[in-house]
């Protein structure tokens, strides 16, 4: 695959600026031309997600613009005349999966040349990663970033009635498109996007560079989200954002996420819950609404990444330890029962067994419910890939079974507490290997394996905790 005259391909510096400018909300920009309308005709498309809920939403609406285009849905790649692969970029070793598997797939070229393979979401936005597809994956033919889901049935069409690949991938700020199709993959829980972008810069992250600027919905273009998902029965939303708590901000709205919380709790969905926050923008008045309302789940998963305030300061995460407690413990104060899940990053450039030593004593004052722990991998383009990666691979592992042990015993620790208690469970649905038995998530965000008669996914039960695990609980109906 050559580089063609037209592409537009991804710049990370143009991808970093930021400027004044307001971000425009558009609601009309998503049509699809009369000639395009059923390209998908008896055709099947597969649709891959790696990453986080942000890709997890984006590939609903992926998925409800090929709906429209009349492509239907299969549940094997084999089957497929289009490929479709919403990537990762957070972390390398995502990349390297999501390479592997085109590698792999390439196969299906030889049974079936139309076969379109396409690669968006967060990789797509990378420099490198398009030399690499340029240079080494060549049946690629369709590559589109984040700023450009609703340009898929154009892009495709071009693909397909020209043969030849298409790159466009813009580095910009970003926009906010409304009123795009949607395909919701589950029936009773749901995301609801409130903003993209960030604008944190973390030395280490590239999801600035990757997702744009931060930009907010407007709040009635939300609201009027929920309550569909209301009236169509959902009975938990999860409100999402890169760091919803700067929501509102770009639009000098007064109260920002704190109010948008608030009113969302007001329109009566059984469950709400958000993510993720950065403890930096988490206000006194969020902690007041959360507190105030028993359908926002008391669980806020809160980033920590370091526990020492000289690893804090070369990760640009904008608060000391000291700041970060005071924080944790204030909410734990005020919202009752809450539990709590970080990320943790270890190994990062220049980290001493010292400074690794003060996050364990972070963990062992917080004593997570959960932890999302990782070794420090540098992302190309951000500061952090600047500087000296001299923690040795052997210790980076050293230190992350050290911290995974730790944060293992008190996660089943904390679940011990729940033995005997009854629990409300939202119902997933019941095992494949055992009829009798069902699972799904408490208030504060623990999963049940119970034993259960006539119930079904959606409902809320009562169940009591008869045995405990660290990542699970076993229990029966009340």
């Amino acid at each position: 695959m050559k580089k063609q005259p037209g592409w537009a391909l991804p710049n990370l510096q143009e991808a970093q600026k930021r400027t004044t400018k307001e971000s425009h909300v558009e609601r009309s920009l998503f049509q699809i031309p009369d000639e395009i309308r059923k390209i998908g005709q008896g055709k099947k498309y597969f649709l891959r997600t790696y990453g986080c809920q942000a890709n997890e939403r984006d590939s609903e609406t992926l998925a409800g613009i090929l709906e429209q285009l009349q492509f239907t849905a299969v549940d094997k790649a084999e089957d497929a005349d289009l490929i479709l692969m919403n990537t990762c970029a957070i972390r390398k070793n995502a990349e390297d999966k999501v390479l592997g598997e085109l590698g792999s797939l390439k196969r299906l070229k030889r049974t079936n040349p139309d076969i379109i393979f396409g690669l968006c979401g967060c990789m797509a936005q990378e420099e490198d990663i398009i030399s690499l597809l340029l240079e080494k994956y060549r049946h690629v033919n369709l590559v589109f970033g984040t700023h450009n889901l609703h340009r898929l049935p154009e892009l495709l069409y071009e693909v397909m009635t020209t043969g030849k690949p298409c790159i466009e991938v813009l580095s910009k700020e970003g926009d906010v498109i409304e009123n795009l199709p949607v395909k919701r993959f589950g029936h009773h829980k749901a995301w609801v996007n409130i903003m993209y972008g960030c604008d944190k810069f973390c030395t280490y992250c590239i999801v600035p560079y990757t997702r744009g600027k931060e930009r907010s919905r407007l709040m009635e273009d939300i609201l009027d989200e929920v309550r569909q998902l209301k009236e169509e029965g959902y009975k938990e939303i999860t409100l999402l954002g890169q760091n919803v708590n700067s929501y509102g901000k770009d639009l000098h709205l007064e109260g920002g996420f704190a109010r948008l919380l608030e009113e969302t709790a007001k329109i009566g969905v059984e469950r709400i819950r958000f993510t993720t926050s950065h403890p930096w923008d988490f206000s006194d008045e969020m902690i007041d609404v959360i507190a105030r309302y028993d359908n926002i789940m008391p669980f806020i998963h809160l980033p920590v990444q370091s526990g020492d305030d000289e690893i804090l300061k070369i990760m640009g995460r904008r608060y000391t330890r000291e700041q970060y407690l005071t924080l944790f413990h204030k909410i734990k104060e005020r919202v009752k029962n809450c539990a709590f899940s970080t990320d943790i990053i270890v190994g990062f450039p220049n980290e001493t067994d010292e400074q690794f030593e003060h996050t364990l004593e972070l963990v062992d004052e917080c004593k997570f419910d959960n932890a999302f722990t990782f070794i420090y991998s540098p992302r190309e383009g951000t500061p952090a890939a600047r500087m000296q990666d001299n923690v040795s691979l052997e210790t980076k592992q050293k230190r992350l079974a050290i911290l995974n042990e730790r944060w293992n015993a008190y996660a089943h620790e904390k679940n011990e507490a729940y033995l005997e208690k009854v629990v409300k469970v939202l119902v997933d649905g019941a095992s494949k290997k055992n009829k009798d038995v069902y699972s799904g998530y408490t208030e504060t965000n623990k999963l049940v394996n119970f034993t259960a008669n006539n119930v079904k996914p959606g409902d809320i039960v009562e169940v009591r905790i008869t045995a405990c695990k660290t990542f699970s609980l076993d229990g029966e109906q009340c």
